[in-house]
């Protein structure tokens, strides 16, 4: 990546979604703090709601957002090899997030904007709140559209030939998201702003919630697929073997971005508005979505496996020992993988109707999301960053040992913090409520719980601190004239021959999206209009 006008549009998106980061990071730790109701005087529930708004917005919205368009942005311009598509439209893109960001954290840091990430009427936000998130998903929509165009561009002046892996994976996570957030821009552009703003006097709040379980799942994806992409086509290379399977790869992106789409019901178990049936068969197509992580895990470790044993290692397991261990890529995808065995169990708990029925309003799904987001995905995220940064900025990343350390405290703290969200869940713990403090037998089972939140949020707050650090010494040191490291991708152990179609091109399933998301969400969405149903009169700022 050596036109430094493209670094820095990488970069500005990367400082930003880690600037989020380390916000949202500080914000948690006061949210286990008070929920404990150790410290009296840190509780306020309007403070609180406050601040676990934010906190979601931060983590789930910007974090991720700005991550995967300064990635895709990376990925796009070094395995296609040519120069970003229209970067002036890049930069507006990125200035009009940006813009969208601010505009929606002014409500959010005054109180008025506390509906934690999630758009459910009758709680209704200040109409700012909803026009910032607008803005930044348009903005996302512009990136998703660069993507796509050099993708196609790509294609037309190669024809026959293979779209590199990693340019297939980001350009179907684009075609993903396009899709996916189509779901909650219809709810906030037809539903939220105009009821806020005063322009009708309700809102149905079962049509919002269906349309914004469109989006609730497969937005899990958009922000996944990067640390997929992470796992594919740096991951090999950098433990020192070959990628086991291109053709997989490409089959487990698409599997995601097809399946991943036309479910999300699964979140409405309990609401009344959709019929079992629906249910029943969103509930199997979440099933039908755990088929790629499978084979993620089975291709990952399989890649392993192979830089393992030409490292030397012999015996059935022996070659896990000989993986470098101190190769921040390598040690991040192993503990990411460890995560994700524990938090994808607890999505199958949550995909299924009866079980669901017991934990879904818990303290079991904030454990389950976050040990799926922050920890399967986000240390990936941090991993990425450790191999970019020093590219992007020409300079040798700053400490080698401390982004060891720190991927080691935040796998630590993430597992000292969800398993008592899952134990607490079990044992009745309501989730979205701003204390637990009931003083009744009950809840004095919980107070042991409550301080190893404490000290998992301690962990991952020191973590987050060792990763800006790091980051912002390697930023602020002396550039190198020496520096020529460059973005290496993984090659296949067997050479790929000319792909089918249905491998190197999108086209095709993009139409078979359409048809399921017409078949899931056609009628469910549909009924809203044929039949009576009455507003609510939401109560909002």
């Amino acid at each position: 990546m050596n036109d430094a006008a493209e670094r820095k549009l990488a970069l500005s998106h990367l400082w930003v979604a880690f600037a989020a980061f380390i916000v949202a990071c500080f914000m948690g730790e006061y949210q286990v703090l008070e929920r404990s109701g150790l410290i009296p005087a840190l509780e306020s529930p309007t403070v609180y709601f406050a601040s676990v708004s934010t906190h979601g917005v931060l983590m789930a919205f910007v974090l991720t957002t700005f991550f995967i368009m300064g990635f895709g942005y990376t990925i796009a311009s070094t395995s296609l090899k040519q120069p970003i598509w229209n970067k002036p439209l890049a930069w507006g893109a990125f200035w009009l997030a940006l813009f969208g960001v601010v505009l929606a954290a002014i409500p959010l840091l005054t109180g008025k904007a506390s509906v934690l990430y999630t758009f459910y009427p009758p709680i209704v936000a200040h109409a700012a709140f909803y026009i910032g998130a607008t803005l930044l998903v348009v903005g996302s929509w512009i990136w998703c559209t660069i993507m796509l165009v050099m993708f196609t561009q790509w294609k037309k002046a190669n024809p026959g030939q293979n779209v590199p892996l990693a340019m297939f994976a980001t350009a179907a996570n684009a075609m993903l998201w396009l899709w996916a957030s189509a779901g909650v821009a219809l709810e906030v552009l037809f539903q939220l702003i105009p009821f806020s703003l005063g322009w009708v006097d309700d809102i149905d709040p079962g049509l919002a919630r269906t349309l914004f379980a469109w989006t609730l799942h497969p937005i899990v994806y958009f922000w996944l697929i990067p640390a997929y992409t992470a796992f594919y086509v740096f991951v090999p290379k950098q433990a020192g073997g070959f990628l086991f399977s291109d053709e997989m790869a490409r089959m487990a992106f698409i599997v995601l971005a097809v399946f991943a789409l036309p479910i999300g019901f699964h979140h409405l178990y309990m609401d009344p508005e959709q019929a079992k049936g629906w249910k029943l068969l969103h509930g199997v197509g979440t099933f039908v979505v755990a088929l790629p992580t499978l084979v993620t895990g089975f291709t990952v470790i399989a890649s392993l496996e192979i830089a393992g044993r030409l490292r030397g290692g012999k015996g059935l397991f022996g070659w896990i020992g000989t993986l470098p261990w101190t190769n921040s890529m390598v040690l991040s995808v192993i503990l990411s993988l460890l995560m994700l065995i524990f938090g994808g169990f607890g999505g199958i708990v949550n995909a299924s109707y009866a079980m669901n029925a017991m934990i879904h309003n818990t303290a079991w799904v904030p454990g389950h999301f976050h040990l799926i987001f922050a920890g399967t995905t986000v240390i990936m995220y941090f991993a990425v960053a450790y191999y970019l940064w020093p590219i992007l900025v020409r300079k040798p990343l700053f400490s080698k040992s401390m982004a060891l350390l720190q991927l080691w405290t935040w796998f630590i703290g993430m597992s000292i913090l969800t398993t008592p969200w899952h134990v607490l869940g079990l044992l009745g713990q309501p989730r979205r409520i701003s204390t637990v403090v009931y003083n009744n037998l009950l809840t004095l089972s919980w107070k042991p719980y409550e301080l190893m939140m404490i000290l998992g949020g301690m962990i991952l707050l020191g973590s987050a601190c060792l990763l800006i650090y790091n980051l912002v010494k390697t930023q602020l040191s002396p550039y190198s004239e020496t520096f020529t490291e460059e973005i290496e991708y993984a090659e296949p152990i067997h050479k790929v021959g000319v792909l089918p179609g249905y491998l190197n091109n999108l086209l095709f399933w993009n139409k078979v999206i359409a048809v399921l998301m017409a078949i899931s969400f056609g009628f469910p969405i549909l009924q809203f209009f044929f039949m009576n149903t009455f507003g609510s009169s939401a109560w909002g700022y």
